[in-house]
């Protein structure tokens, strides 16, 4: 393994990196001083050969260290985050897309899973493979129905889009604290005096890229915290892993599309009693159980296809 200055950005390797540099002064400077004197020359050479020996030692332990990490970024989530926003059809958009993450709670339990609100409509899901299940959620989910409050019967189309976070134990991302801004406030909602007296709610901007996460179920500040780092680490991850699909978009398969939250996957038709996912060109019906968490036909088709 060669050494390379980028050893440094690493919080990790940062310290083991700085001392292989300083070693490496340390060598040039003896041999600087010696200058044509033998004797120093020859001791100049013996502190030489003992220097590359603890660089050698330095660059194992480095590439130990970025080898555990490499294992650790590419291990499965321990858990996956949902993110539902409701999109175009005003406070129809907002009831869809609270049916929406109804749907996936079902669903969860029905998988054995455990289920854990964040903030309003992004919670939390942790169980075996819940992400290998859920990853081809992404994207703007489009309701065709006609709404309670809608005397004439006319049939209003609404949308809400998904974003499933994989959570991991290890991120292969570093955030820049300068590049975060951090406000707290109060819980809103049930929870007791604590909610409404102290600011435990945080909301995180990463201001490279506009990106915000609100946490807010957690009992302390601290907590809030860390959950809206995770969430945000996540969505860096998944802004990176699009960038390199954009790239390289001619070599991927786009059988199931880009995973881009402002593809429109799927419709539900509720006066034919239909969902048709748009990727796959394939319909299912009974939309009264597939709205209970009844998806299992649709995930399994859909994990088939990413797996072709």
């Amino acid at each position: 393994m060669e050494y390379s200055p980028e050893f440094k950005k690493n919080f990790a390797t940062a310290y083991l990196a700085e001392e292989y540099e300083r070693l490496a002064r340390e060598a040039d400077e003896a041999l600087a001083a010696a200058g044509a004197d033998e004797e120093l020359l020859r001791m100049a050479k013996e502190d030489e050969v003992r220097i590359n020996a603890r660089q050698s030692e330095l660059l194992t332990e480095i590439e130990q260290i970025l080898s555990k990490d490499k294992e650790e970024a590419s291990a499965p989530p321990v858990s996956v985050v949902m993110e539902l926003r409701a999109g175009a059809g005003g406070d129809e958009a907002v009831l869809f897309a609270q049916d929406l993450k109804d749907l996936y709670q079902k669903y969860a339990e029905h998988r054995g899973w455990k289920t854990r609100t964040v903030d309003d409509l992004t919670f939390e899901i942790t169980g075996e493979n819940a992400y290998d299940a859920l990853r081809f959620e992404t994207g703007v989910h489009r309701v065709q129905r006609v709404p309670l409050t809608e005397k004439s019967g006319r049939i209003h189309t609404s949308t809400a889009s998904v974003a499933v976070l994989p959570i991991r134990a290890k991120s292969s991302i570093t955030i820049n604290p300068a590049d975060l801004d951090m406000e707290f406030s109060r819980s809103g909602g049930a929870g007791g005096q604590n909610v409404n007296k102290v600011e435990t709610a945080v909301r995180l901007v990463h201001k490279p890229t506009s990106i915000d996460v609100r946490s807010s179920s957690e009992r302390s500040q601290m907590a809030n915290r860390e959950k809206a780092m995770q969430i945000l680490t996540a969505k860096l991850e998944l802004l990176q892993e699009e960038k390199e699909a954009m790239e390289h978009a001619e070599e991927r398969k786009a059988q199931i599309g880009t995973g881009d939250r402002s593809e429109k996957i799927r419709t539900y038709n509720y006066l034919q009693d239909r969902v048709t996912d748009h990727r796959l060109k394939e319909s299912w019906h009974n939309l009264p159980k597939i709205m209970a968490g009844g998806i299992d036909e649709i995930v399994e088709a859909l994990r088939v296809a990413g797996a072709d």
